[in-house]
């Protein structure tokens, strides 16, 4: 087969990123992160976006370099159309598109959800490929969705969540324990040394096909009011404690739900997806279960859970396929699968 070069861009967020694929393997992917928003215990939006215009000249430039290849050897150029913030998004549209302008090479936009999902098909990370139709858990800092994949290009949102997503919810928790941004990794490095039973938190009625974790968030306050009224310094006294019974119970929740919901649909192989599947706990607790219930289960390389142009390479190269006909890309911050 011949080659097939995939120039991707991701810039939804705060990571600046670029990739090559050759059909669906990944030969080249560069990101840079943005350290300036720790200070503010969040991200910051015109932050991130000034971040961006500073960043993606010199990551395409070094992504090209470590592939030992240039623009007019790539095919195609895909970019993060949406979700997103706006300013971000706008960064790596305007570049990709006069890069499509100045190169005549044909341009896709690309669902940033729809990435995260589908990085389970890019070449060379399993022994055995993914197969359709497949159900993937989809967490991140702002989504919390079970979609399933009846193609590369068919996704379907069967369940999401209400509220706050799975990621919010343990940034936010750690954020009540007074711990540094990003809260969740901090939580779950914190974790390893805690007991997950020590305290019970809230969680939602599972009879509902939607997740919500504002309830839990609450708990966790009101848990941690009670506490401090009679001991000032409960929080960093059983601070692992607390780290590792809050975690638990997101993920648990996380595992209820999602194995409950995913008998309804039939398939063999489910995937786990997001900047969240990074957790320790959650992925363990995923490839626990998914192999007593007998799926075949695929959980990412690390550096597929975050946001990476992989993924949008990937997804571009499937949409190309499906349909080369050009359209007009424009940045949409709430774009849904």
């Amino acid at each position: 087969m011949s080659d097939f070069y995939t120039l991707a861009v991701e810039s939804s967020c705060d990571e600046t990123s670029a990739a090559i694929l050759n059909h669906q393997k990944v030969v080249a992917l560069v990101t840079a992160t943005q350290a300036v928003h720790e200070q503010y215990g969040g991200v910051v939006p015109e932050l991130a976006s000034r971040a961006h215009q500073s960043n993606i000249v010199p990551v395409v430039s070094a992504v090209f370099q470590k592939a030992n290849l240039t623009l007019q050897d790539m095919h195609l150029l895909a970019v993060t159309e949406g979700p997103g913030l706006m300013g971000a998004l706008h960064v790596g549209v305007a570049f990709m598109k006069s890069l499509s302008m100045a190169s005549g090479k044909p341009l896709v936009g690309v669902n940033h959800m729809k990435g995260h999902v589908l990085a389970h098909c890019i070449q060379g990370q399993y022994e055995k490929e993914i197969q359709f139709p497949f159900a993937c858990l989809t967490v991140s800092g702002g989504h919390t969705q079970i979609v399933l994949v009846e193609t590369s290009t068919d996704l379907k949102v069967v369940s999401t969540t209400l509220d706050d997503a799975a990621g919010e919810a343990l940034d936010k928790g750690a954020k009540l324990l007074g711990l540094p941004y990003p809260g969740g990794p901090m939580v779950d490095r914190l974790s390893k040394e805690g007991n997950p039973k020590a305290f019970a938190f809230a969680v939602p009625k599972k009879k509902d096909n939607d997740f919500s974790f504002s309830g839990l968030k609450t708990s966790l306050l009101y848990f941690i009011q009670a506490q401090t009224k009679t001991n000032p310094n409960f929080i960093q006294e059983n601070i692992h404690d607390l780290c590792a019974s809050y975690q638990n119970a997101v993920v648990q929740y996380l595992m209820d739900q999602f194995f409950r919901i995913v008998k309804e649909y039939n398939v063999k192989d489910i995937a786990l997806a997001g900047g969240v599947s990074a957790n320790s706990l959650l992925r363990s607790e995923f490839q626990k279960r998914g192999v007593e219930k007998g799926y075949q289960t695929f959980i990412p390389q690390f550096e597929y859970c975050t946001d990476n142009a992989a993924m949008i390479g990937i997804s571009g190269y499937f949409e190309y396929l499906k349909n080369p006909v050009a359209r007009n890309i424009v940045p949409k911050p709430r774009m849904a699968i």
